[in-house]
């Protein structure tokens, strides 16, 4: 068991905590905004009883088990108070980044690892020098409670016991972790999830389709295949010949990075900013709180088959 301080308690660092707590470690979570932190039990507490009922934690797990495991904290130097993995997962600016890393700093032991889980930035030139030696990014998805994929990428003057005590500690709580020999933006699958986005913005603005029927496009067809195959094993069944002609065939050009959609932009002028307002791309019921627990069950259920029926590529390939 590891004495783990999550440092925001927002819609990421609440799930930590409870990811943490659920693998048997002791876990401390502060946030700076009261609100937030006086929220996030609730929200700890809702996700656990909906892993519970789902056969995804233990059914002893209660919300006096959860109290007894993750404890909230306003004041950072009693989260940081002998921790041994420090879990950054504050608002995505290199500003606050930095001036949290140096209260870090100047607050954690000095044997603490430290963890950032940043979705983009390259955090390693705002950590102070005398912390590179035990700094690293261990990024989560959401809900991270369900999705078990952490990329891991080391700083470039890391330690290697560090970083392999960080692999081995996700392992142990049955994650996926993919370690990164390098920091990209985005890592792997947010890079690819993110070439997505900008064709389906694309076919949407074009008037191609409408956002419900892209969305069957890819339920219906893409998404079929990829928990089983992936992409490389699904070419190896295609045929590479096939995805050499594909890839020679200059007929498909990707969509220009504008950094911007005009379909995206009026929704959010319109107030559609999506499940929390009741309205995105679709028309939302009112109850987000509802909304996000048919999310997880949709995707324990997933999650189970899938365990149930095996992959072909992959971490999990038994042949």
């Amino acid at each position: 068991m590891a004495r783990v301080a999550v440092i925001g308690a927002g819609t990421m660092g609440h799930a930590l905590a409870l990811v943490f707590a659920l693998g048997g470690h002791q876990v401390r979570l502060t946030d700076s905004n009261e609100a937030t932190l006086a929220r996030a039990q609730g929200l700890m507490e809702k996700a656990l009883a909906t892993l519970v009922e789902g056969g995804e934690a233990p059914a002893d797990w209660t919300s006096a088990h959860l109290a007894q495991h993750v404890t909230r904290h306003a004041d950072l130097a009693a989260a940081l108070d002998g921790a041994e993995l420090v879990v950054e997962a504050i608002i995505e600016t290199p500003e606050a980044k930095r001036a949290l890393f140096e209260r870090i700093d100047a607050l954690a032991p000095a044997e603490a690892v430290i963890a950032s889980n940043t979705s983009h930035l390259d955090v390693f030139p705002l950590i102070p020098e005398a912390r590179q030696a035990r700094a690293l990014i261990a990024h989560w998805y959401t809900p991270p409670y369900l999705v078990d994929l952490v990329d891991v990428i080391p700083g470039p003057h890391c330690e290697p016991a560090a970083f392999e005590g960080v692999m081995t500690m996700l392992r142990d709580m049955g994650k996926q972790p993919l370690g990164l020999k390098k920091f990209v933006p985005g890592y792997v699958a947010n890079r690819i999830q993110a070439a997505i986005g900008l064709e389906v913005q694309h076919l949407l603005d074009e008037g191609v389709a409408t956002a419900p029927e892209i969305d069957a496009a890819i339920i219906h067809g893409l998404a079929l295949r990829l928990p089983i195959l992936g992409v490389f094993a699904k070419a190896d069944f295609t045929g590479l010949p096939l995805t050499q002609a594909i890839l020679a065939n200059k007929s498909y050009s990707p969509p220009p990075v504008r950094g911007r959609s005009d379909t995206l932009d009026r929704l959010v002028a319109e107030g559609r900013t999506g499940v929390l307002a009741g309205a995105g791309y679709y028309d939302w019921p009112s109850d987000p709180a509802a909304l996000f627990e048919a999310r997880d069950r949709r995707l324990i259920a997933l999650k189970q088959a899938m365990r149930e029926i095996g992959t072909m590529a992959g971490l999990e390939r038994s042949e």
